[in-house]
């Protein structure tokens, strides 16, 4: 009778298959956690709030999509096609529509009805362009009083309709590795560029196309708002992130004023400085004549003066006491020319 014994233990492969496997899963979690996400857009929970989504590029939308981000799953909410129409999902079709899709098929932004907070959280805007292919940007709801900042010190612009500039230089020593420009409003904040030094790419999903510089050791950074108008009008903040997590944040006021405001403001000023002017002259006319009235009276009276000094002597009192001897008596007399004496 032969036994045979059966070896039950596992390959030596097996337990180094799970440990690499095990090690790449602690890597895409620590590089998930390292990571840090940034929001195209972030908006403040309201009853009636609107998710912006524009397509800033010149291809053609076949359609656009909306979702919510519940767990790690994605909840579709509301579907636009220029062709077939709109498409509302139960859960919200008497809290959402879209706002301006009729009229422009890039504009796909939704607007709420009754928000509450079971609407905090993360959205996403899915478009389907041809030729380029899907474009996605990601919207976060929070829940916040205000976006408002306390200004200590900014700069303010005020500048006219047209391609606005707006530029900041780090100050400090540190080198760079991150750069963002963001506009701030009480109810949102818009990312308008994220660059990335070590790749030297940047990437903006804002509805107007910034141009910006994005090199690898630059340490001013700069964005153009194309044909900017008064709604463009806000704050700015530009802000350095080096590697070490150390930052420099710049703020800026820009006010864009309409053509009418501008020449309005003009007139304002112009009319402003000659009605200074005027008054400065009247004053100054005032104040000559009010002179020459207080000179020309004494200046006759002392030319009266010296003219009755000069042609007539002092004459003789009438109500002179007769016999006070002291006194000196003046009499007016024509003075006669002597004859001279004859010779014989």
């Amino acid at each position: 009778m032969q036994v045979i014994f059966f070896n039950r233990a596992a390959p030596k492969s097996f337990p180094q298959m799970d440990c690499l496997a095990f090690l790449l899963v602690i890597l895409q979690a620590y590089k998930a956690l390292c990571e840090e996400t940034f929001w195209d857009t972030t908006v403040r929970l309201a009853e009636s709030m609107t998710l912006e989504c524009v397509y800033p590029l010149m291809d053609e939308v076949t359609q656009a999509e909306w979702f919510k981000t519940v767990g790690e799953q994605k909840q579709s909410m509301a579907i636009f096609n220029p062709d077939h129409g709109v498409a509302i999902r139960k859960p919200y079709e008497n809290k959402v529509h879209f706002l301006n899709s009729t009229k422009a098929r890039k504009d796909v932004t939704l607007s709420f009805h009754n928000a509450s907070d079971t609407d905090v959280g993360s959205y996403s805007c899915l478009i389907h362009t041809f030729p380029s292919g899907p474009w996605e940007k990601t919207v976060q709801v929070v829940q916040t009083d205000s976006f408002e900042i306390q200004l200590r010190k900014h700069s303010h612009m005020v500048v006219s309709p047209g391609n606005v500039k707006l530029s900041f230089k780090l100050h400090m020593n540190w080198s760079a590795q991150q750069i963002t420009w963001e506009k701030i409003q009480p109810h949102q904040i818009d990312l308008l560029t994220h660059c990335n030094l070590s790749r030297g790419k940047s990437f903006s999903k804002y509805r107007k196309q910034m141009l910006t510089n994005c090199t690898q050791g630059i340490r001013s950074s700069f964005i153009i708002i194309p044909n900017a108008t008064a709604s463009d009008s806000g704050l700015y903040r530009c802000c350095f992130i080096s590697s070490t997590g150390q930052n420099e944040t710049f703020l800026i006021r820009l006010t864009i004023t309409d053509g009418e405001t501008h020449n309005q403001y003009i007139i304002a000023a112009v009319l402003l400085f000659l009605f200074v002017i005027l008054i400065v002259t009247i004053v100054i006319y005032y104040n000559k004549r009010r002179r020459r009235k207080k000179n020309v009276p004494a200046k006759n009276s002392s030319d009266t003066q010296s003219k009755v000094g000069n042609n007539y002597r002092r004459p003789i009192s009438t109500h002179q006491p007769v016999g006070d001897a002291n006194e000196d008596i003046y009499v007016n007399y024509p003075s006669f020319a002597r004859r001279p004496k004859p010779r014989f």
